[in-house]
């Protein structure tokens, strides 16, 4: 029997099992709340994409991990072993894919703001592309290179002004967006021949990122022939012909019942399509494709459990389960008021009988996981778990409340081992003076 994804099934003694572990015996083991990930899981959605893009698109078209989504030393060692580059956003994430001896030739480093101390990292270490949001630090790369006697090849960050009906939140690819350079305003054109015009940076192709979470294939159509347009714009110009195009991720992924996964089988396979149209109408030879999905990969890999303290039912309000986690190790519904599947790990099979607010233990009545959620007959001492986590869970975690971060583990065909230690209290007073 699985829930909701093929990797989280139910054992003959009634609990959850995650990549072939019994999610109650890795709580016994290493405590909550805990971070389960599932590196079977993350494997096999890389391999799907690697041979999506090969069906699809010219050789040399490549996946990039949304490393924003899950950043840990061990997931770059996994990325790299499946022929996956890496989208970083900071350098942070960077170091952490430095530490993994990943291959930074591999990394293409994003960022709305970099500052002259992450550029000159960067160059350092030998990022292998940098995709350039803005005009400012297209210069502040031109100069940096140039001392450091470097030519750094580039994407240009483009705004191609679609909605793509997600959370406001989430939204990146509009014309009113702190990310990207617009298309329909004029400037990318004009950044495009500033950097074309440059000495130290050398201009490879065009970015765009449209969102978050969306499940219309839709918009990554209508995106895909705004930026071909625009590439075939440019070589008209400028006779420049860009040999990448990276449409970003953003590909929905099931939370809950009510949502199935966006097909992206489908969305890539009709842009290849538009790939060869476009080819064929202009004669010049079409881009490489790269794609950069983070959800869609470590998503459903996730699980995050946790162990019922109190359960508190207000007489004609609600009942409360409260649990020895919240928004420090999962911030997203506080957040976004995302949906989550929660049920009792020793119980999965069972039918969810109850209807409960999932309250997390910080002081801070927004310390929600879910509201009016269904859930199994639960008391203090149970474990809790919530599906669906391995994406802007622990990347997104804190220590409000002065909470140590969960320990990770990651499991595979039975068998489990620690990648991330339990924060200590220490080590909440470590860097204090």
């Amino acid at each position: 029997m699985h829930i909701l994804h093929d990797n989280y099934t139910v054992g003959e003694n009634g609990h959850l099992f995650v990549g072939g572990c019994d999610t109650v015996a890795l709580a016994q083991k290493y405590g909550t709340p805990l971070y389960v990930i599932d590196e079977g899981k993350i494997r096999s959605n890389m391999q799907r994409f690697s041979a999506l893009l090969r069906e699809c698109f010219p050789a040399g078209s490549r996946v990039l991990f949304a490393s924003k989504a899950l950043s840990y030393v061990d997931i770059y060692r996994i990325a790299a072993s499946e022929g996956v580059a890496a989208d970083v956003v900071s350098p942070g994430e960077l170091y952490t894919a430095c530490k993994a001896g990943f291959d930074t030739a591999d990394v293409y480093f994003h960022g709305n703001n970099k500052t002259d101390a992450d550029i000159a990292y960067a160059l350092d270490v030998g990022v292998g592309t940098f995709v350039v949001d803005n005009e400012d630090e297209l210069l502040a790369l031109d100069r940096i290179a140039g001392q450091k006697g470097k030519t750094q090849p580039i994407l240009l960050r483009l705004s191609p002004g679609i909605d793509p009906h997600t959370h406001k939140k989430v939204v990146t690819g509009s014309v009113d967006s702190k990310f990207g350079t617009a298309i329909e305003t004029g400037q990318a054109m004009s950044i495009t021949e500033r950097a074309l015009a440059l000495q130290n940076v050398l201009l490879k192709g065009f970015h765009c990122h449209i969102g978050s979470q969306i499940f219309d294939s839709a918009p990554f159509i209508e995106a895909a022939d705004v930026m071909l347009a625009f590439i075939a714009d440019v070589y008209r110009k400028t006779g420049f012909l860009a040999e990448y195009l990276n449409l970003g991720g953003g590909y929905g992924v099931t939370y809950t019942e009510d949502t199935a996964d966006l097909d992206a089988s489908r969305v890539l396979r009709e842009i290849g399509e538009k790939l060869r149209t476009f080819s064929a109408s202009h004669g010049i030879a079409v881009p490489k494709i790269l794609i950069e999905p983070g959800r869609a990969i470590v998503a459903a890999a996730g699980v995050t459990l946790y162990t019922v303290g109190s359960h508190k039912t207000i007489t004609g309000y609600r009942t409360y389960v409260s649990v020895d986690g919240g928004m420090p190790d999962n911030p997203r519904y506080a957040l976004y008021q995302s949906d989550y599947t929660a049920l009792i790990a020793s119980r999965a099979a069972e039918a969810k009988t109850e209807r409960v607010t999932i309250a997390g233990r910080c002081c801070e009545s927004g310390d929600l996981i879910q509201e009016n959620a269904p859930l199994q007959p639960c008391g203090r001492g149970d474990i809790l778990a919530v599906l669906v986590t391995g994406a802007y869970n622990y990347s997104m975690a804190s220590n409000y409340n002065r909470l140590p971060r969960p320990a990770m583990v990651s499991v595979r065909d039975g068998a489990d081992r620690l990648v991330i230690r339990r924060e200590s209290y220490e080590d909440l007073t470590r860097n204090e003076l």
